[in-house]
């Protein structure tokens, strides 16, 4: 039956593209000719939606984002269509068959992502423009869908997948990354050129090196593992561009993430109680908070700007008083928190922080490349940001989605046994570190490109914990 089905379906895009092919030609309509993909396109989704996702996994760090100037809207090409084809088909299929799985939808990770969602769908009814709130949430929706709950059930559907995922998404960036040092190269790797060379796969250096950061514990883990040494030469190949790419991308919040996910893989590795690691962490907070006025004097007296020399550039990430980068963060989030006491519980709306922080700026803290017009990013951190726009529950979910996930994740590292879903775990766990940690100074979960490794990184931990951690047999499989 789905055999006569598919075949029909075939014989159907043949004809459909021949008759518009005409069409087209004759009457001189070349855009008609964009018909014919999109019903392949929406057939793939029907019968094989592994293999789209598969194909848009591979698209997602080469695709390129349009942006019109004048609505401030943007679109990633081809992903975000995809994805929105992948959603709608997704929610047909729940609508039209109502079968769920209990133990998906019951599970930790889960039902955090959901609170996340449904804050968010409060919170764009009560913003100050609806409309954008709207379409905040429903991009929300077509990134989660896919890359989070399409992804657990293809890799349920066979554990080879995990590898699959690693290897599709890495390739692309490899190349990205050829792509960005090849012009960088062509301006003597200089750190203003950094800021751009990256264009058009991603908009700036900041992202480009948060999304470097997410998969770069993938890349060594590929060299290190056992196996076939060809794959190997290849994985070393990938690991040498994407040190170089990290290196010459001279995003100091993407180092800093890597340096938190390597403390916490010496903790996983040795097996440190989680209880002792948040003892450890409230002393060092009543440490911090005790010479906290040593500490701001510190880094007031610190005047080095952000340089082309990496010990130089390292050392200005503390530069509170003169670094223009730092100091406009500072602003954002001083208008951000400005914004929360006027609206503290339902925000200003999921999105709007562009749109909405001009008036909250004070002059004296503005600075070079401060902006009134929205053009230039929104609150740079993932919790403030939320706490903004969809007041102290927006960052309430974002802190249990955090917690939810390194506490679910820890605990199944622990429980699984030695071998390749204990490695897939942790590089999910050391992936999420490093995007969380980085987002207390960027917020990116708005871009297909930091949303499929965060989103497929939690599918990971859910998909393993569900279906794989308690049968012996499918963990030795995935070797």
């Amino acid at each position: 039956m789905t055999k006569a089905l598919e075949n029909k379906w075939l014989y159907g895009v043949v004809a459909t593209f021949f008759v518009v092919f005409s069409v087209g030609i004759v009457f001189q309509q070349y855009w008609v000719l964009a018909i014919p993909v999109a019903v392949a396109i929406a057939g793939l989704a029907f019968f094989s939606l592994d293999k789209l996702m598969w194909f848009v996994i591979f698209a997602t760090p080469l695709s390129i984002t349009l942006t019109d100037k004048q609505f401030n809207l943007g679109l990633s090409l081809p992903t975000e269509p995809l994805l929105f084809g992948v959603l709608c088909i997704v929610v047909f299929k729940w609508l039209s068959t109502k079968k769920s799985d209990p133990l998906f939808w019951k599970h930790p990770i889960v039902l955090a992502i959901l609170f996340y969602l449904f804050w968010i769908l409060v919170t764009s009814l009560t913003s100050e423009y609806p409309v954008v709130s709207l379409k905040f949430f429903l991009v929300k929706l077509w990134f989660i869908v896919p890359y989070f709950y399409v992804m657990v059930y293809i890799f349920k559907s066979d554990v080879k997948n995990y590898n699959r995922f690693f290897w599709l998404f890495l390739i692309p960036l490899a190349i990205a990354a050829i792509y960005t040092l090849t012009v960088h190269a062509q301006h003597d790797f200089s750190k203003p050129s950094s800021t751009w060379v990256m264009f058009p796969l991603f908009k700036e250096h900041t992202s480009w090196g948060a999304v470097l950061a997410i998969f770069y514990p993938v890349s060594i883990y590929l060299v290190a593992r056992k196996g076939d040494l060809g794959i190997r030469a290849i994985a070393m190949v990938i690991f040498i561009i994407m040190t170089l790419a990290l290196v010459f991308s001279y995003t100091r919040a993407a180092w800093v993430s890597l340096i938190a996910a390597g403390f916490i893989y010496v903790l996983l590795y040795y097996k440190v109680k989680f209880s002792h690691v948040l003892v450890l962490g409230l002393a060092g907070l009543v440490m911090l908070f005790s010479a906290r006025d040593e500490i701001a004097k510190k880094f007031e007296g610190n005047k080095q700007d952000s340089s082309e020399q990496l010990g130089e550039h390292v050392q200005s990430i503390s530069n509170v008083s003169t670094d223009a980068s730092n100091l406009e963060r500072i602003n954002r989030w001083k208008s951000a928190y400005r914004m929360f006491e006027e609206r503290p519980i339902v925000g200003w709306g999921p999105g709007t922080y562009m749109f909405v922080y001009a008036p909250f700026q004070k002059p004296h803290e503005k600075t070079i490349i401060s902006t009134n017009a929205g053009n230039r990013g929104n609150a740079h951190s993932e919790y403030l940001g939320p706490l903004a726009e969809s007041g102290v529950l927006g960052m309430v979910s974002v802190i249990i989605l955090v917690i939810v996930f390194m506490v679910y994740g820890i605990k199944l590292y622990h429980a699984l046994d030695k071998g390749p879903l204990k490695d897939y775990t942790v590089l999910a766990i050391l992936g999420l570190i490093t995007y969380f940690t980085h987002g207390f100074l960027n917020n990116f979960l708005d871009m297909d490109k930091a949303s499929a490794p965060v989103w497929g990184f939690a599918a990971v931990l859910v998909s393993i914990d569900l279906y794989y951690r308690k049968n012996k047999e499918l963990s030795a499989k995935a070797k």
